[in-house]
């Protein structure tokens, strides 16, 4: 098998991964995953897929990431991951999907507007 390169994203993270058969190591930019993601709920979705489709342990993943804050890396890595095991077997989508693991999610931060404080926060109203 050869190596499948899959894009995630999610709020300004993107993360590319390297899926190759192994013995279920995950790097993520040169570190551990463990070591990257500190807590147990990062670490969970990073394998979310995995467990879903009974493949932990089979597949080597190589992650470059960057952009956002850590819950949205591991977000985008999850996708990525999601994608990569869609195009290794078109059976695993019928598992993904109903969790919601193939689904981008489109959520954005809301550009701050002149004139106000934040993006719906307006400066106090003085009428005198």
């Amino acid at each position: 098998m050869e190596t499948i390169h899959k894009i995630g994203r999610r709020k300004t993270s993107v993360a590319r991964i390297y899926l190759s058969e192994g013995k279920g190591e995950v790097q993520v930019n040169g570190k551990k995953a463990n070591d990257y993601f500190t807590t147990a709920q990062l670490l969970y979705k990073l394998n979310q897929p995995f467990l879903l489709t009974d493949t932990e342990g089979s597949y080597d993943v190589k992650v470059n990431v960057l952009g956002g804050g850590i819950t949205g890396q591991a977000e985008a890595i999850r996708l990525a991951i999601s994608r990569a095991l869609c195009h290794i077997d078109i059976e695993h989508r019928a598992v993904l999907k109903p969790e919601g693991l193939l689904t981008r999610d489109p959520r954005m931060v809301e550009r701050k507007k002149f004139g106000q404080k934040k993006a719906r926060k307006k400066f106090q109203f003085s009428k005198r």
